[in-house]
């Protein structure tokens, strides 16, 4: 009774405070290692559920990769066959002659006797200027020769007489001395007045004004009326000789040797030129000769090669693609361009398996033309090689072939990402 009156009494007094329940220390410890399980038991929930997951995505992803069907993919034989070691450069037409044709004398420009762009040959009259002064000037030298002429058949004349008189002891000699001289004086006059003829009649002749080779005729510079010097800077009109024309390119100080003991061999050096996307042949030519000496700031030295150009395929001034065949290689191992691929591991190629699945092979790559690339290694002559659809392709994917609806082992087919097939094309340049 006391204790619980004293109990009563405590906690109605707001002055008592009552002391906080302090558990027995067994009890403690009891309920410390409960919550301790609890949250590991929580904890490995987590992680079970975590990897449940996982498997489950995983699971599911190798589902959906199993689904995708093979790639679709075009092939072609890796074949033996002679290929073109071939030089290529960029290079210029240039006409053997360029002409401009000025007056040889000053004059009035008469008429015109081409049109812009007519082919003309040589000999041909393109302009005549004013001939009347220089027809004068000619008849002048004539008239001049005709009256020398005449004083000079005088003068002899009168030298025979004093010939017979001086043996007839009837004239001093001193007389017929200066009839002689005389007649030696007339002789010379008759000669300049011939040579005076003859530059009087190719004055004559300048004023029809000629084309001095066979060629294009250009755009006409003057115009009817125009007064013509033989100092104008522009001329009449411009002429370009077009067959044999001229193409000049500059090639690697490399290819010196090479090219140079072909040239020696009296093999002769072929030369193609091509238009400039490099799909269509122009003409095909010789390899001329090389310059004396080397551009040092490029290390290239210029060249130039000959072209018959009967059917004016090759125009002054146009750029072309020249490629000249250096050697052959006989039996070489060739494949489409298209097949040979750039990446991490350098060139490869993808060879389809019996199996449909392809296998990444490194290759040594040669030279190429625009169709074909040469295969140095790497590459066996009758094994099957990807050209198409192989950008998503890695080394053991899957594939199926043109007219094919599907393929063994769809699993690995459509695998895809940033393995190795990721490569680029490679870009078959031509052979040094």
């Amino acid at each position: 009774m006391t204790d619980q009156g004293s109990v009563m009494l405590n906690s109605g007094s707001p002055d008592t405070v009552s002391p906080p329940y302090a558990p027995p220390p067994g009890e403690r410890e009891t309920g410390g290692r409960r919550r301790s399980w609890r949250a590991v038991a929580i904890i490995a929930l987590l992680l079970i559920g975590v990897a449940l997951g996982a498997r489950w995505l995983t699971k599911r992803s190798g589902e959906r990769d199993h689904s995708r069907p093979p790639a679709a993919v075009g092939v072609a034989k890796a074949v033996k066959g002679d290929m073109a070691v071939n030089v290529s450069a960029l290079g210029t037409v240039q006409p053997i002659v360029t002409a401009t044709v000025r007056p040889q004398l000053s004059g009035t420009l008469f008429k015109l006797f081409f049109r812009d762009g007519q082919r003309v040959q040589q000999g041909q009259i393109l302009a005549q200027i004013d001939p009347r002064p220089y027809q004068l000037a000619l008849a002048q030298a004539r008239a001049n020769l005709a009256r020398d002429t005449a004083q000079l058949a005088a003068a002899q004349v009168d030298l025979n007489r004093y010939t017979t008189l001086l043996r007839q002891d009837s004239i001093a000699s001193q007389q017929v001395d200066t009839q002689r001289a005389t007649v030696r004086q007339l002789t010379g006059t008759a000669a300049a007045d011939r040579a005076a003829i003859g530059s009087a009649q190719l004055n004559l002749g300048y004023t029809a004004i000629k084309s001095p080779i066979t060629g294009r005729a250009g755009i006409r510079q003057v115009d009817i009326g125009n007064y013509l010097t033989p100092s104008d800077t522009n001329g009449i009109v411009v002429v370009t000789q077009e067959d044999p024309i001229d193409v000049a390119f500059s090639l690697p100080q490399t290819q010196l040797s090479s090219i140079g003991d072909t040239a020696g061999s009296g093999a002769g050096l072929p030369v193609r030129a091509m238009d400039q996307n490099d799909n269509h042949l122009l003409s095909n030519g010789r390899f001329l000769t090389f310059d004396n000496q080397v551009d040092s700031t490029t290390g290239t030295v210029k060249a130039k090669a000959r072209f018959d150009n009967a059917g004016h395929a090759l125009f002054p001034g146009q750029f072309v693609n020249v490629a000249m065949l250096v050697r052959t290689l006989h039996d070489a191992v060739t494949v489409p361009v298209a097949a040979v691929r750039h990446g991490a591991p350098g060139d490869f190629v993808f060879v389809l398996q019996p199996d449909h699945s392809v296998k990444l092979v490194k290759v040594t790559v040669g030279p190429s033309d625009t169709q074909r690339i040469a295969i140095l290694s790497g590459v066996q002559a009758g094994q099957t090689v990807v050209v198409e659809g192989a950008d998503g392709l890695e080394d053991g994917s899957q594939v199926r072939l043109p007219g094919e609806k599907g393929g063994p082992g769809g699993g690995q087919g459509g695998r895809q990402g940033g393995g190795q097939g990721g490569g680029r094309h490679h870009r078959g340049g031509q052979a040094g």
